[in-house]
């Protein structure tokens, strides 16, 4: 699990570092709003504990643009002034947690768990790759807010390289998960299928999604 901490008392944010390395997480850390804004750019956090003190873009106006970017990493506010119009305010904006200084380090680990835990769940509704996003509930699927209509068979096979994001899977996997338990072994369908997605995914977009790794199969990442 990958976090982002940002967070501007420099003796905070290195026992912060120090204390959550050790409990398993890796870490970034930023001073300030706008080196954490280059840091989220360019970076997908599970988490994001973010002060509201902070200089540059201060916390709540940098949550306010990753809301409004449809950026939906879990963010936790830090901050000293334990008052409810901040809590409701950071809230509405769009936090999953709030903790006021100080706190219990035992606390945060807590929330931060509570937070992924709540991720975790979303993540296995919607699935999020760059802006295709497949809802599970509805199955409906969309890039860049645009209807896309799938076969039955193609949904399938989108689903599970989705939920495998980063993943090479096999054709011999897609073909047991898009079929009936009748498969008996390899065949080229996947192949005809995964060019039938690309033209609905991925043609007429910059960024492509889905990839060949030859000889071994299909993985759905954005191309570098």
């Amino acid at each position: 699990m990958k976090l982002l901490i940002v967070e501007d008392q420099n003796q905070l944010r290195s026992i912060l570092k120090k204390r959550l390395n050790e409990a398993g997480y890796v870490l970034d850390d930023a001073p300030d709003g706008e080196t954490a804004l280059d840091l989220i750019e360019y970076t997908e956090y599970d988490a994001i504990i973010l002060d509201i003190m902070i200089p540059k873009i201060n916390g709540l106006e940098l949550l306010k643009l990753l809301r409004q970017n449809n950026n939906m990493t879990p963010v936790l506010l830090l901050t000293a002034r334990d008052t409810i119009q901040d809590r409701v305010l950071g809230l509405d904006l769009g936090a999953d947690e709030y903790l006021v200084k100080p706190f219990a380090f035992e606390e945060l680990l807590a929330r931060i768990r509570s937070m992924l835990r709540r991720r975790d769940s979303e993540i296995q509704t919607i699935l999020k790759l760059d802006d295709l996003i497949l809802n599970r509930t509805i199955k409906e699927v969309t890039r860049n807010n645009e209807i896309i209509k799938l076969t039955k068979k193609e949904y399938m096979i989108l689903e599970y390289l989705m939920l495998n994001k980063e993943i090479v899977v096999s054709r011999e996997k897609l073909e047991t998960v898009s079929s009936n338990y009748d498969y008996e072994g390899y065949s080229n369908v996947i192949d005809v299928y995964i060019r039938f997605l690309r033209k609905k995914i991925d043609e007429g977009h910059d960024k492509k999604l889905i990839h060949t790794i030859r000889g071994f199969g299909y993985v759905m990442k954005v191309e570098e």
